[in-house]
């Protein structure tokens, strides 16, 4: 490691406060790097919340490549009895415009408020999710605005496991995790993995039973530097036998599907893409109750970074504000907005509700 990558990301190991332990891994060319603080390994799996939404997009765009599924499918192909008003597409749910409430109707339900401090999800199952199905009620017309909605991911991981026969973490696990070499990163709640924190205090681990494709997955900082690495290179790097279809669905995720206003901002499958110096850069956040976690990489720049903490994110997500600052510094670009993408824990992060005047200005 070059002592000026030392010098980037030393300071990201102090940037979450509270934190026990934080793993940082990063990529600048030829260089590579993990660095730890406290009990943690480049193998010490964290919980990574909304990050598993960037590996279903992954999913998603991997089924697309086998030609299983397409992206303007209907969710009600797969999923007869979730006639939610207007057609939902898979291209919807992946890019937030699908109008879906930020978590399904019933979820915040009695057990929920009860364990709102350690595991709030924990007794919503799928049963539960496609219960509520009926009950939804969209809050726009699909394709008219991004609103962020962890309901529309993790119906998404749903619609995907349909469509393959399989339970979604085994189907993970088949098509993007193993290929990719993956050994730390599953959504296993009782392999053995850093103990969260929130406000200092212990935290059980994440139980998403209902919603395991917006915020289940566990990972490493070695892993994420794997993913990283494929992505900013599909067609050469993880694995030699890795499958052609995966390599095309690396490509893929990064497309970008729809402009916002105003902002020059895109949206990809589940990543959020701002132009820097015309460059892309896309980046992802996520929390649980007990752990913090940004990934985010350059792919014109071979530059990413990963940061996995284990504590609970903050309103103002300086961890998350510091690994944004970390990347852009190794592309030595300014750092200007920080990103606001959905980095509070899983209960209640995301983005609010942007306009689409016209609807979505799809770009090809």
């Amino acid at each position: 490691m070059s002592k000026a990558l030392d010098r980037t990301l030393t300071p990201l190991l102090g940037a979450a406060d509270g934190a026990h332990a934080v793993a940082v891994a990063a990529v600048r060319g030829e260089e590579c790097a993990v660095l730890c603080r406290g009990p943690a390994e480049p193998g010490t799996r964290f919980e990574v919340g909304s990050l598993t939404k960037t590996f279903t997009a992954l999913l998603l765009a991997e089924l697309a490549a086998r030609g299983e599924v397409r992206y303007d499918d209907p969710v009600d192909r797969y999923l007869p009895h979730a006639v939610l008003g207007p057609p939902i597409t898979l291209l919807h749910l992946a890019t937030h415009t699908s109008g879906l409430p930020r978590l399904p109707p019933g979820l915040i339900g009695r057990e929920a408020r009860a364990a709102w401090f350690s595991n709030p999800y924990a007794a919503f199952t799928s049963a539960d999710l496609m219960a509520a199905l009926p009950r939804t009620r969209l809050h726009h017309a699909p394709g008219t605005r991004v609103r962020y909605s962890n309901y529309g991911v993790g119906l998404l991981g749903h619609v995907l496991a349909r469509a393959a026969g399989r339970d979604y973490a085994e189907l993970l696990t088949e098509r993007v995790l193993a290929p990719l070499g993956l050994s730390d990163t599953d959504c296993d709640p009782y392999r053995p993995q850093a103990t969260g924190h929130w406000h200092r205090r212990p935290r059980p681990p994440w139980l998403v039973p209902g919603l395991p494709a917006a915020g289940a997955l566990r990972s490493s900082a070695r892993d994420l530097l794997r993913v990283l690495l494929a992505l900013l290179d599909p067609g050469h790097a993880g694995p030699s036998g890795m499958p052609p279809t995966l390599r095309t669905a690396l490509a893929d995720v990064q497309r970008p599907r729809l402009a916002l206003p105003r902002t020059g901002h895109r949206v990809c499958l589940v990543w959020n893409l701002r132009p820097r110096g015309g460059r892309p850069l896309l980046h992802h956040s996520g929390g649980t109750r007990g752990f913090t976690a940004f990934a985010g990489f350059l792919p014109r720049s071979g530059c990413a970074i990963a940061a996995l903490a284990d504590t609970s994110p903050t309103p103002l997500a300086p961890f998350v504000q510091a690994a944004y600052g970390a990347l852009c510094a190794l592309d030595g670009s300014d750092v200007g907005d920080v990103p606001g993408d959905g980095v509070r824990e899983l209960p209640g992060g995301g983005r609010e509700s942007r306009p689409l005047p016209g609807g979505p200005a799809h770009v090809q």
